[in-house]
């Protein structure tokens, strides 16, 4: 019996014989493997300091914890979706989740900084084993409402998982349960993963591409060699003293990525099918959407990093302050994507825009908030800022999300998921790295406030950016 029809009883029902259908079960458990990756993305911030007492690690290990991750996960994930195209995305899904479980418990369990980040680089690789086929089988399952519904709360998971991760992780550090400190931030996935296999297994219908195409190895390294020669030194730089070896990465990056267009092209000109087909880039809808996710998600990123650093040096508030700061902002944020199937339906992708102008409110509140008196600050006076920021973003990220897949091909699903996806976890990274430097920068010379004020108005500069390209969203979603 091939992998396609092996079903359980909660995934059995078809699309008249068409395919296996995604049961409430199933999504259930595809969302929680979507999850994990982000809040691990995010989870590190709040215990940086931590980290650093325990294992002596200094700013330029603790940017390897974060960055060894995030450039592991960016630079194979659109690999995961290839591979799930070719040998099934419920198998890649269970070995990815797998992997992840035991990864976590490594890094759980490091003795020392070193053995920190090679874990964290393994766990980043097996978060982009599993995470591509989570879009992709939903892509591949579900049709018409059903679809926009598993999307929309896709979209409302990953924009919550990004905020949550940060508040969880100042509970569980706070908490220092059983005296594991910052490790039970690595720990606690163990338990999910394990839980995750076993629905997985029962619930989670095998798909795959009907004509799935080979590993493009020379695109895989390609595109490996261009996003690690932008996002490593970006995200090293500022921490190791902006050495040679940054400068040069940096002049490599538009070569490289030139090389990469050159060589994808040529493979599709010739009938094969590269890493990353060009002509995936011929709808407008995937086009456009990935135009605005790219700015949206350097934001955010750097946004959620600068927030947890601003906090615990610059107010010297505890982890679990520093978390709970950021509830109105998640509860918002799930609100709002929560009420936007229904909006979109009424309104199209306007309500993109009007999230967009919503989110810039929100971040000129925040910035007038924290520069009218900083060194007297209450954390309770974000609230209203974060809370109008989160609504507008769960209005634009979750929709955003439909706009990217929307014209995808089922057989291209795993593709399409790896390249959108990829475009999501660099623009977090490189968001991290622009505006996490630009902070740290501002305030060794200005202070806290002022450094997170002027980095607050800046991010306002990108949100204006990020609604302006969505007027050029298509009006409606299929």
């Amino acid at each position: 019996m091939s992998e396609a029809r092996v079903l359980s009883p909660v995934s059995a029902r078809t699309f008249a014989g068409d395919g296996p259908v995604l049961g409430p079960l199933g999504l259930f458990t595809l969302l929680v493997g979507a999850a994990l990756p982000l809040i691990d993305f995010f989870i590190v911030n709040v215990a940086l300091p931590t980290i650093d007492h325990d294992l002596a690690a200094g700013p330029a290990m603790l940017e390897l914890v974060v960055a060894g991750y995030g450039l592991s996960y960016a630079v194979l994930l659109v690999l995961g979706g290839r591979l799930g195209d070719q040998y099934g995305r419920r198998r890649l899904f269970l070995a990815g989740m797998a992997a992840f479980g035991l990864t976590s418990l490594a890094c759980g369990l490091a003795p020392d900084a070193w053995t920190l980040v090679g874990a964290r680089v393994a766990q980043g690789a097996a978060a982009a084993l599993m995470l591509p086929q989570v879009l992709a089988t939903i892509q591949a399952s579900t049709s018409g409402q059903r679809r926009a519904r598993a999307m929309s709360l896709y979209g409302a998971t990953a924009g919550l998982a990004m905020v949550a991760g940060q508040i969880v992780g100042g509970v569980l550090v706070a908490a220092d349960i059983a005296g594991s400190g910052w490790r039970a931030i690595f720990l606690v996935n163990v338990p999910v993963a394990l839980a995750g296999l076993a629905l997985a297994t029962r619930s989670v219908p095998a798909t795959r591409s009907k004509d799935p195409a080979p590993v493009d190895l020379p695109g895989t390294v390609l595109l490996t060699v261009a996003l690690l020669s932008l996002l490593a030194p970006l995200t090293e730089g500022r921490a190791a003293g902006w050495p040679l070896w940054t400068w040069l990465a940096l002049g490599a990056f538009p070569v490289a990525a030139a090389v990469f267009w050159w060589v994808e092209r040529r493979s599709d000109r010739r009938g094969r099918t590269p890493l990353v087909p060009p002509s995936l880039f011929a709808q407008p809808s995937l086009r456009r959407g990935l135009a605005m996710l790219l700015p949206f998600s350097v934001g955010f990123g750097g946004f959620m990093f600068v927030i947890a650093v601003a906090l615990q040096q610059g107010l010297g508030a505890g982890t679990i302050a520093s978390g709970l700061a950021l509830v109105p902002m998640a509860v918002a944020f799930f609100v709002a994507s929560l009420a936007g199937p229904r909006l979109v339906v009424r309104h199209g992708t306007r309500i993109v825009t009007a999230g967009g102008v919503l989110q810039g409110l929100g971040v000129a509140v925040l910035a007038l908030t924290v520069g009218y008196d900083w060194s007297h600050l209450a954390l309770w006076q974000l609230a209203p800022g974060l809370a109008l920021a989160g609504f507008g973003q769960g209005l634009q990220l979750p929709v955003l999300f439909r706009v990217v897949l929307s014209e995808v091909p089922n057989e291209k699903a795993g593709v399409g998921s790896g390249v959108m996806v990829t475009t999501q976890q660099s623009a977090l990274a490189l968001g991290v790295a622009t505006l996490g430097s630009l902070f740290l920068s501002l305030t060794e010379s200005s202070g806290a406030g002022r450094a997170l004020t002027v980095t607050l108005l800046v991010w306002l500069g990108v949100i204006a950016l990020t609604t302006l390209l969505s007027l050029r969203l298509p009006r409606t979603l299929t």
